[in-house]
């Protein structure tokens, strides 16, 4: 089994998807631990804002290119993030083509790369390969619930597919590979368009607009603050030996999306009120982690509540709106987090 040597040494880091949103906060923290940082991005969900106040550090170089096309970075690499693909329904089923092919091939250039540079590599996965799950909450052992052929496949089997590439990789010797699976996260630098309920919730009711949930707004979903998520990222990449298992990492408060719509409503005077439509197919009904993996092998566990993370991310998005939206802008209370004796509010 391959192991990690100098783990702490100043290294030169890779970060795949690097402009995204979760991505550009881990690049944010890598450079503060005073390692060096190749963010590679072809800006298809990611943005150029995101990392435009790191274009003049000398320790960030950016990259624009599909990882489905990178083969080769001329300098040497130590450590890969892969976080390169969409990962909203809309988004991802855009082009699910695309998507699927950014799991597989994008994710095997990575390998290929991090083989030949000996460089670690940490593949982000996603709750999404449990499908609608029959297992509650979700523990890694669990092989899920996923239809392989129906509007989200590309997404799930694709996380799927490059799941079991990462593992070869490690079975074999090759790459010391590792595999996080990823819940629910949200946080600033959400795309206000990207079709997650917290940004969509948000952008609504700061815009007057109706709340819109999805069939009855009593499926549940587990909500991880980006700064939680990044340091589980970290801790996964560093933690010698390898696991050699996928590791969880989410929230395990559960919320019905009905809770977090009154959530909203509560932070931002000018929400409107809820509507309902009709539940998309495939559509997970419950969504909690179990993190037990994670606080063993990581010692890690979330630490920010829902109403904090939901402050921070309206305050976000109140200062990226439009001109004439910010007339409406609301000074958010912090909002009391329900009290229910069975959805655990993690830490």
């Amino acid at each position: 089994m391959l192991q990690r040597t100098d783990r702490a040494k100043k290294k030169t880091i890779l970060v795949a998807g690097g402009a995204g949103f979760v991505g550009s906060h881990l690049c944010d923290a890598l450079l503060s631990r005073g390692h060096r940082v190749l963010c590679v991005d072809s800006y298809l969900t990611g943005s150029r804002a995101n990392v435009l106040p790191l274009q003049n550090h000398p320790r960030f170089r950016m990259i624009e290119a599909d990882i489905c096309e990178l083969h080769e970075i001329d300098e040497p690499v130590d450590e890969i993030y892969n976080l390169a693909c969409a990962a909203s329904p809309p988004q991802y089923q855009a082009d699910p083509v695309h998507t699927m092919m950014t799991c597989v091939l994008g994710t095997g250039n990575l390998l290929f790369l991090a083989e030949r540079h000996a460089a670690a590599f940490l593949q982000a996965s996603t709750s999404e390969v449990y499908g609608d799950p029959e297992q509650h909450p979700q523990r890694e052992d669990y092989r899920g619930n996923v239809n392989c052929t129906g509007p989200r496949a590309c997404y799930d089997e694709g996380k799927r597919a490059a799941e079991a590439l990462c593992f070869d990789m490690l079975r074999t010797s090759r790459v010391d590979a590792r595999v996080v699976r990823i819940f629910n996260t949200y946080g600033p630098r959400m795309a206000p368009d990207d079709g997650r309920i917290v940004s969509n919730l948000i952008v609504q009711a700061l815009c007057g607009e109706p709340l819109t949930l999805y069939g009855t707004g009593e499926q549940t979903r587990s909500f991880c603050f980006v700064s939680d998520l990044v340091a589980g990222l970290i801790r996964l990449m560093e933690v010698d030996p390898n696991p050699g298992h996928p590791v969880n990492i989410g929230n395990p408060g559960e919320f019905t999306i009905n809770q977090l719509a009154e959530m909203v409503l509560a932070m931002v005077p000018t929400a409107s009120r809820i509507v309902y439509h009709p539940l998309p197919k495939d559509d997970p009904q419950r969504r909690k982690p179990d993190i037990a993996r994670a606080k063993e092998l990581l010692g890690w566990e979330p630490r920010v509540p829902l109403a904090e993370g939901l402050r921070q991310t309206i305050d976000y998005f109140m200062s990226i709106m439009p001109d004439e939206r910010q007339s409406k802008r609301p000074a958010p209370a912090l909002a009391k987090e329900p009290q229910t004796s069975h959805m655990p509010m993690g830490a």
